[in-house]
């Protein structure tokens, strides 16, 4: 169902968390000066209904999307903003991942109330956080520590860790950044220590393929770079066939005309760890994603991964 060119409306369908708002606000807000009238519409997810349940027992991939998916598809809205971290890389016939604009802050952070870093956490400390790629490479280093699965969205695990329910989180710069909330960060962690997630930090909005209107009027908000290291990331989860639930972690950069990949590959228990690397222009990502996947099965990252869905 495409949209008529001669309107100047589009229906964008947000998610009601308050990050989901903030990222609906900032893409209608670039929209507004182009002459878009933009019309937020709510839209509530598998994984928002369900919040006390793990990932994995509700379905795993897309329980954060498909809804807003199954809306494009119906003409109920014009565009979908995703975080790019929450949408699985297989394609949805008649949709496009229509723009990707410039990336936030890419990694993860330390919040506690009464450790001054992840590394003065006591034995046995208990550390909040529903990632299985966060728990696996953290319990690379620090094995000594019970890692707690929570959910919600990011005031509902920072009152879990108020009431005394953990003695620390792990959560994302970016999204305590773009809620005010970057006083509450304690400690960063080095990407050394703690890659993040496939397309962490960035936003994907989403339209239908054949809606030449709203695609045009998106297409502004992209950022080349920016598109180009997530399709590296996307290219290389697609190829080992991981997901939200395998430990798998990745970051990708252009700098000085140079794209480069790093992957990762944790084992569940955090006994294993598997890094590749590559690097080409922009215009391969998607070969260097398929490369540095190459390398991380050479190594044995599909022993990992199985062991990560079988558990």
């Amino acid at each position: 169902m495409a949209s008529n060119p001669l309107v100047s409306r589009s229906r964008l369908g947000t998610r009601a968390s308050a990050l989901a708002r903030w990222q609906a606000d900032w893409v209608a807000a670039r929209l507004r000066p182009m002459g878009v009238e933009v019309v937020l519409v709510p839209i509530t997810t598998t994984g928002d209904r369900r919040t006390e349940e793990p990932i994995g027992g509700i379905g795993g991939r897309g329980v954060f999307t498909k809804e807003l998916q199954r809306a494009l598809l119906e003409g109920r809205i014009d565009l979908a903003v995703h975080s790019l971290k929450d949408l699985p890389t297989e394609e949805v016939p008649g949709l496009c991942l229509a723009a990707v604009p410039e990336r936030g802050s890419v990694g993860d952070v330390f919040v506690s109330r009464n450790h001054a870093s992840f590394g003065e956490l006591p034995p046995q400390a208990v550390v909040g956080t529903g990632s299985l790629r966060r728990r696996a490479q953290l319990l690379h280093v620090r094995p000594d520590l019970v890692f707690q699965d929570v959910r919600g969205n990011v005031d509902t695990r920072l009152r879990k860790l108020d009431e005394g329910r953990c003695d620390a989180l792990i959560l994302a710069q970016a999204g305590l950044e773009r809620l005010g909330l970057a006083d509450r960060i304690t400690e960063r962690f080095p990407l050394e220590t703690l890659l993040p997630a496939i397309g962490q930090g960035a936003l994907g909005l989403e339209t239908r393929l054949d809606d030449a209107f709203t695609r045009s009027a998106v297409e502004p908000l992209g950022d080349a770079a920016t598109h180009a290291a997530v399709l590296a990331e996307r290219s290389m989860l697609t190829a080992l066939e991981g997901g939200c639930l395998t430990p798998i972690a990745a970051l990708a950069r252009v700098e000085k005309g140079v794209l480069t990949l790093q992957g990762r590959v944790v084992d569940p228990s955090g006994r294993v760890q598997i890094d590749a690397a590559d690097s080409s222009g922009p215009e391969e990502a998607i070969r260097i994603g398929q490369r540095v996947a190459a390398a991380l099965l050479a190594q044995g990252a599909a022993d990992l991964i199985r062991a990560a869905r079988e558990g």
